[in-house]
């Protein structure tokens, strides 16, 4: 297996037709996991859409009335400053682009909405220009938008990625998972802001913390190999932001009780949140038990079940 971190801006030999018309698929994320805090993520079955054509004219973008508040509508669109990224970084002008998008990813809810946004971005002008770059190229030139990898990777690769900054570039392996559990996520309505939830973490933690993080991440990845999904209660397990967070959150810790209660094998925050993940063999008795803990904490949300998504981000001509 190739570890490299290619350049961004290396290109590989064109081996397939520029296009001038292409949809993108790009799965929401799940990243943290509990205790891996920027470096876990997951893919999850909830998608963007982008259908993207090359006009002569200006940027049109289009979504659904319902998006219409949350996704801009002008240069400043993350798809579309995603896309001007790998223009650049293959020395090609910007065409005119008509962007219509639909988010079936949750908005600002801790699933990755706005690296799916990047990651399709990213591919689809890859695709536009004939797949100059490949896919680690295309994850370093993203994080430069996103920040970091955790959510990034899994939009482009799918599954669960392991990432971590080396030398401000981003290394990302595959985690096996041999059993893959089913998913239940509670998306409360609240938005809870990703700024806030990391102003409110300490500069510097305990060893005690770090060891028991580290080695709640190391058994959270063994679990999952192994299918022992009775290990994830405590490979979820988390000191470094959770209990940070649940101060703008209170609800979070009743969620996970709830979900354990409810029959989870493990349950985490999503993210910055506000969704809080779990996962499960049996997702109705789950998601019947964090709905029930959050109407009596007077919190609206609804429940999803979900699975993991293997694929990643996918272009297909249209």
């Amino acid at each position: 297996m190739n570890y490299a971190m290619p350049h961004p801006e290396a290109i590989l030999p064109s081996v397939v037709p520029p296009l001038h018309k292409a949809t993108a698929r790009v799965p929401g994320s799940s990243a943290n996991l509990g205790p891996g805090f920027d470096c876990l993520g997951l893919a999850l079955d909830l998608y963007l859409r982008v259908e993207c054509q090359v006009t002569g004219g200006k940027l049109a973008i289009e979504v659904p009335d319902a998006q219409r508040a949350e996704i801009a509508l002008n240069a400043e669109n993350l798809v579309y400053r995603a896309m001007r990224l790998v223009f650049e970084a293959v020395h090609a002008s910007v065409p005119g682009l008509h962007l219509s998008i639909d988010s079936g990813i949750p908005l600002s809810r801790g699933l990755g909405s706005s690296a799916a946004a990047i990651a399709a971005g990213l591919v689809l002008a890859n695709a536009l220009a004939g797949d100059p770059l490949d896919r680690h190229a295309l994850l370093n030139l993203g994080i430069g938008l996103e920040g970091h990898p955790d959510n990034l990777a899994p939009a482009l690769f799918g599954g669960l990625q392991v990432s971590s900054l080396v030398d401000g570039r981003a290394l990302t392996l595959p985690a096996e998972i041999k059993h893959p559990p089913r998913i239940v996520l509670f998306v409360p309505d609240f938005v809870m802001s990703t700024a806030e939830a990391r102003r409110v973490l300490p500069e510097r933690v305990s060893r005690a913390d770090a060891v028991f993080n580290t080695g709640r991440a190391a058994l959270l990845i063994a679990a999952l190999a192994a299918g022992d999904l009775a290990a994830l209660r405590w490979a979820m397990e988390d000191r470094l932001h959770q209990p940070y967070r649940g101060a703008i959150f209170p609800a979070l810790p009743r969620l996970i009780e709830a979900a354990l209660h409810g029959g989870a094998a493990g349950a985490a925050l999503s993210g910055a949140g506000s969704t809080v993940l779990a996962f499960c063999e049996r997702p109705e008795p789950v998601a019947a038990a964090m709905a029930s803990a959050a109407e009596s904490l007077g919190l609206p949300g609804r429940s999803i079940e979900a699975r993991i998504d293997f694929d990643g981000a996918r272009v297909v001509p249209s």
